[in-house]
């Protein structure tokens, strides 16, 4: 997938990612205020999920439930300076588990991740649409 879309399209691009990826770890790449957390939630709410969806910026990860109590999980590790912080807060046991991972700023931990991880890398337009990328 390689698409320019606007924000209205967003809950398409949540469920074209969704059915076409095919394991659940994902990694968005981009800069600050590109659009990976509204991505985030909206792919949340594409699952099902009904918790109120935030950035877990200061707590690392967010554990949403969806209708069908499923477990997605949600990443920011903006903050991280070693990866052993990723570690000590188990981040093993939660990439392992066959439940959605949805990953920020997955370099600050890139020697933790799966192989099998999807790339997302997003970036802004001139004219304020957004680009896609999933590798």
């Amino acid at each position: 997938m390689n698409t320019t879309y606007s924000l209205q399209e967003l809950p398409k691009i949540a469920k074209e990612i969704i059915t076409s990826v095919k394991y659940k770890t994902l990694l968005f790449y981009g800069e600050m205020g590109v659009g990976k957390t509204t991505l985030i939630k909206e792919i949340c709410k594409q699952l099902g999920v009904l918790d109120n969806i935030s950035s877990p910026t200061f707590s690392l990860v967010n554990e949403y439930e969806t209708k069908s109590k499923e477990s997605v999980f949600h990443f920011d590790f903006y903050r991280i300076t070693d990866e052993n912080e990723a570690l000590d807060m188990g981040i093993e046991d939660y990439l392992y588990n066959n439940c959605w991972c949805l990953i920020e700023w997955p370099q600050n931990v890139e020697n933790l991740l799966p192989l099998d991880a999807v790339e997302i890398h997003l970036s802004t337009l001139e004219n304020g649409q957004r680009n896609i990328q999933l590798k």
